[in-house]
């Protein structure tokens, strides 16, 4: 389920975003953003925590923290409820389109009286923004985009990280009951889709009853939709479907099979069963004219029997895996175990909530040889970054090395990509660092022509090694840049650039289908999770499930290399 320290992240940000369109304070504004950044990447769940205990965290003053603990009391703000009644809940409204902020829906509201995004909708479409100061027609696009990004956020999809909290929680519960054989979760969330509708739960067990009983009796089960023999299902209290389905213990592999998916997958699997005189379903792969069962146990039995190896989830789309399985050209794919470093992450020098030491320690923790600290660099001006203090964070860098189960260390950077492809320091300077990441971060809304132009060349820079979250989506809250990528990625294919694959569960950038189309470019990837605490590196996990749908090797990806060969690529051997 959702952490409550996430829950109490969306309030103060919420509430920061009040402020902002009552045309109240904007340092309090921005008090409330930042201590909501570090309650939500906190590592210690903050219902353990009386006020001083808040006090502890990074930007958590005395009456922030006094208000996080009457939220978890009595779940709710008096001042909190008190703002939202003073702001036109026609304006709450429209701040919830993406790329629309508080001050540009307050405007909407008293110049034109707008109170909903269908009002909105006609205004755009009559013109009447055009008029408006800081209004026009690139604007008007922008907000039609926004629209479409809300209104299909209200499918009901939710992250992965999401899902995957709940999917964890709910086959922990049911694994621990008396008969249970094998449990894990199906579906989307299984092959590892950006986004999920429901969460799919398989069980296998002889007798069902006790695990549909378990599940309707859940803590966090607030309604039961349907509750029966074969299938149960819940909707949680975050108002995500959970299916159930207990299966036969001989049937286990073809239920997976089946209930793994895609539509498109199954079908496939389902014609060649047919070609073959058998029958495919959730309960076996059966001869077609006796009925007798020849494969259902496992996944890889069925898969044999069809004449293909076993299809790893996430390539499971529809997108050539079944040919590539009969020609026998199925890739490898990198596997989480198979990374030996993060190359993208921050600490509180910048805008991280964790302190060097930690995100050091906590990087050992997970096993990894090499580690880089890339904190943002001076062109994001909030971020108040020094050539001295990253000098001084370099001498903290060197010290720690090797000093966590032998753990190399690497000093990097991420720098900004300017509006005309610059970066922020000099290529003197440049050159000290051990690795540079380059990101857009800033004027989304240029030209197609100037945003390609602009990156590539920030991949024409030697110093950038890695192109960080490229197209700066968001999902479901801001649209990727328009740019022609297909010229980045033959661009970065010639300069050796590494293009990111950005692990945190709101970006996942690039996105499976660009990594497809850049691989074929013959682009070189880094999965990093872009951490700014140390609860966001285990986030690599969706990282790698990403760059699985990508059809990813081991050798496509520069942070499974051994460090030799990475420093190689780092200090421009990539180069033709």
């Amino acid at each position: 389920m959702v952490r409550a320290n996430e829950e109490v992240e969306a309030l103060l940000q919420e509430y920061a975003d009040l402020i902002a369109i009552s045309g109240g304070d904007a340092f309090k504004a921005r008090a409330y953003e930042k201590a909501a950044r570090a309650i939500g990447g906190h590592p210690v769940d903050v219902t353990r925590l009386d006020v001083p205990g808040l006090r502890k965290i990074p930007h958590v003053g005395a009456s922030i923290a006094e208000k996080v603990v009457e939220y978890l009391h009595t779940g709710r703000v008096a001042v909190i409820e008190e703002t939202r009644a003073e702001v036109p809940a026609g304006v709450r409204e429209l701040i919830a389109i993406p790329t629309l902020g508080p001050k540009k829906a307050m405007v909407l509201h008293e110049e034109l009286g707008i109170t909903s995004v269908d009002q909105l909708l006609a205004a755009v479409h009559a013109e009447r923004l055009r008029d408006l100061k800081g209004f026009g027609e690139r604007t008007e696009e922008n907000i039609l985009h926004g629209i479409a990004l809300l209104q299909k956020a209200g499918d009901g999809r939710i992250l992965i990280s999401a899902a995957m909290d709940v999917a964890e929680q709910i086959t922990g519960e049911l694994s621990g009951i008396a008969g249970c054989e094998r449990c894990t979760y199906a579906g989307s969330l299984r092959r590892m889709r950006e986004t999920i509708g429901d969460v799919d739960v398989l069980v296998a067990a002889e007798r069902s009853a006790p695990f549909m009983t378990a599940l309707t009796e859940l803590p966090y089960t607030a309604e039961v939709i349907a509750h029966g023999a074969k299938k149960t299902s819940i909707r949680t209290t975050k108002g995500l479907q959970v299916d159930l389905r207990v299966l036969p213990p001989a049937s286990w592999g073809a239920g997976l099979q089946y209930f793994t998916g895609s539509k498109g997958h199954n079908i496939r699997t389902r014609a060649i069963a047919v070609r073959n005189g058998l029958k495919l379903s959730e309960y076996g792969l059966f001869d077609a004219e006796s009925g007798e069962s020849v494969a259902s146990e496992t996944e890889e039995a069925v898969y044999a029997r069809l004449g293909l190896p076993w299809i790893p989830p996430p390539l499971r789309e529809d997108r050539g895996e079944v040919a590539a399985g009969l020609r026998g050209d199925l890739p490898e794919l990198v596997a989480e175990g198979d990374v030996r470093g993060d190359l993208h992450t921050h600490t509180d020098l910048t805008d991280g909530l964790s302190s060097l030491a930690d995100m050091v320690a906590a990087a050992a923790a997970r096993g990894y040889a090499y580690y880089a600290v890339t904190d943002h660099a001076p062109d994001l001006a909030m971020q108040r970054m020094t050539e001295a203090k990253v000098l001084a964070q370099r001498d903290e860098v060197r010290a720690l090395d090797r000093k966590h189960r032998g753990m190399r260390l690497l000093h990097g950077t991420e720098l900004n990509i300017g509006p005309d492809g610059d970066v922020d320091w000099p290529d003197a300077f440049l050159a000290e660092f051990d690795l540079c990441v380059a990101s857009v971060h800033s004027h989304f809304n240029q030209s197609r022509q100037a945003l390609t132009r602009r990156l590539i060349r920030a991949c024409e820079n030697p110093r950038i090694a890695i192109i960080g979250h490229p197209t700066t989506r968001l999902i479901g809250k801001r649209p990727g840049i328009d740019a022609d990528f297909d010229a980045v990625f033959a661009a970065c294919a010639r300069t050796g650039t590494a293009l990111e694959i950005n692990a945190h569960p709101e970006r996942l950038d690039l996105r499976d289908e660009d990594i497809l189309r850049a691989k074929r470019h013959g682009v070189k990837f880094a999965v990093n999770s872009d951490a700014h605490a140390t609860t966001h590196l285990p986030y690599l996990r969706y990282g790698v499930g990403t760059a699985q749908r990508g059809w990813l090797t081991k050798d496509d990806v520069i942070n499974t290399w051994p460090l030799t060969r990475l420093r190689r690529f780092l200090r421009g051997g990539r180069r033709p």
